[in-house]
């Protein structure tokens, strides 16, 4: 009988982190590696870090610290780093973080259960030495599909895969050449679906695509094919991610592929609903809005990736538009689709950033009534355009500017929440419990990142369950709903 093996995945960052993770848990159920929830209990941990900016690079240190400290008093033997931390630094993280017993990259996915096996014995595997992988793949994105690169989420097999009948129960069949093995690592009726990896935008305060590589997108038979797996597992509703879905399938020979491929994936029996995120307004045209806005099962949702409004800090960013172009956009979404979402995140104190700039910026957010902004003070990021940068702002202005419109964005926030009082609104169940009562997102709530929506009563209510309710109060950016059901049984 073989010897019994367990491993822990320990996910943070975003969701594109979280389908890599259920990638690598994919690829070790088929294996036969046992998946644990708790690291306590896994003779690995797999910390699956973040590497985007110092905040999360410090989430992730301390995540592989905490779970190197479970090898004093508990089961676990060994600490792996994978993911985009891991992938940035390499060697450079193994030596400045002796307590990782090992630091793989994406080119380690496909052989992950070999690399775990041969730490777990005690072996060493050297790590990569850091490289921008931007240069991996050709110049023209049409010559990309067939480059031999490891792209987490797309996963092409090291070797052949296991037949179906062969696989564990919960782990999605290969149906390609590049849909991955996945292993669900909860319970949620909500899961992404990865559209495509890397970015080919140049921002100037971003290194994601030196990591990340250039933009590569999924195949549509791909993306339809593990989101049948996901409706037959349980899921109601998917959320495509990338670093930029408003540039998939340019590399496929259509940039408008995304127009056709959505109605597609709201056709799949048992999806409620699909919901597209990480859009860049200056790639937005009047076909995708259209499609967004008036496709039935796909979210009216706009995650649009604004960044700033003041033009000159746009410009210093690599980015383009202004407040006026901005808002432009979003009345023209409204026009098609009144209850449509829109969510944004934004940097103040960029280098060179005035008063002005900052008035600017305040100008838009006043006039865009977004439902969900995030807000994050300029830091320098290691290998990007913007370190080089002259002008830079004193750090206590800058924490000053980001006080001043963190607490602006949260009025705005609360006001906009206050609008929808009276709206009904299809909304999805996510969690029902005694202590915090039933909880769900409605169309415009993305998980994770937006409010949600806390039902008045739980009664008849299950996860999973999508259903109309209105909106008869809020608590800050979060609503307060009644279902419809109760709402005519009271009448």
């Amino acid at each position: 009988m073989p010897e019994r093996r367990t491993v822990a995945l320990v996910t943070l960052g975003c969701a594109r982190n979280e389908v890599d993770s259920e990638e690598l848990a994919g690829r070790l159920a088929a294996d036969g590696w046992e998946l644990v929830e708790d690291a306590s209990d896994a003779d690995v941990a797999v910390v699956n870090t973040c590497g985007f900016v110092e905040a999360a690079k410090k989430d992730s240190v301390d995540a592989l610290l905490e779970a190197n400290d479970l090898k004093d008093h508990g089961r676990t033997q060994a600490v792996v780093a994978v993911g985009c931390m891991a992938e940035r630094y390499g060697k450079d993280l193994a030596e400045a973080l002796p307590e990782a017993d090992g630091v793989l990259g994406f080119d380690d996915y496909a052989d992950i259960s070999d690399r775990l096996q041969t730490i777990l014995n005690g072996g060493i595997h050297a790590s990569h030495t850091p490289r921008d992988r931007r240069k991996l793949l050709p110049i023209s994105p049409a010559e990309r599909q067939d480059a031999a690169v490891a792209l987490p989420g797309h996963a092409q097999e090291a070797a052949p895969a296991p037949a179906p009948e062969d696989l564990p129960d919960g782990v999605a069949p290969v149906s390609g050449p590049r849909a991955p093995l996945r292993r669900r690592l909860g319970t949620s009726p909500v899961a992404s679906v990865k559209l495509a990896s890397g970015c080919d935008r140049r921002c100037s305060f971003c290194a994601i695509p030196s990591f990340r590589g250039s933009f590569i997108s999924r195949r549509p038979s791909d993306v339809l094919g593990e989101t049948r797996w996901l409706a037959e597992q349980g899921v109601k509703e998917v959320m495509l991610v990338s670093e930029n879905n408003t540039s998939y399938g340019k590399d496929l020979g259509d940039i408008r592929l995304l127009e056709t491929l959505l109605p597609e994936l709201a056709d799949v029996e048992g999806i409620e609903r699909i919901r597209v995120s990480y859009l860049q307004p200056a790639e937005m045209r009047p076909g995708l809005i259209d499609v967004l806005t008036s496709t039935p099962k796909v979210a009216p949702y706009f995650d649009l990736s604004f960044q700033h409004s003041a033009p000159g800090v746009l410009r210093a960013m690599r980015r383009f538009g202004d407040t006026d172009r901005f808002l432009e956009l979003l009345d023209t979404i409204r026009s098609k689709a009144p209850q449509a979402g829109a969510r944004s995140n934004f940097i103040v104190g960029f280098p060179g950033e005035t008063e002005a700039d900052l008035a600017e910026l305040e100008r838009f957010l006043t006039g865009a009534r977004l439902d969900a902004i995030g807000v994050f003070g300029y830091s320098d990021e290691e290998g990007t355009e913007a370190v080089g940068y002259e002008n830079k702002l004193d750090a206590d202005v800058i924490a000053e500017r980001l006080a001043h419109i963190s607490q602006l964005a949260e009025e705005l926030t609360s006001q906009r929440a206050e609008e929808r009082l009276g709206e009904s609104l299809q909304v999805l169940v996510e969690s029902v419990d005694e202590e915090d009562g039933a909880v769900g997102r409605a169309a415009h709530q993305a998980p994770e990142t937006d409010g949600q929506v806390l039902f008045t009563a739980r009664e008849g209510l299950v996860p999973g369950r999508m259903v109309e309710a209105k909106v008869v109060g809020t608590e800050g950016v979060d609503l307060v709903a009644e279902c419809s059901e109760l709402v005519e049984a009271a009448r």
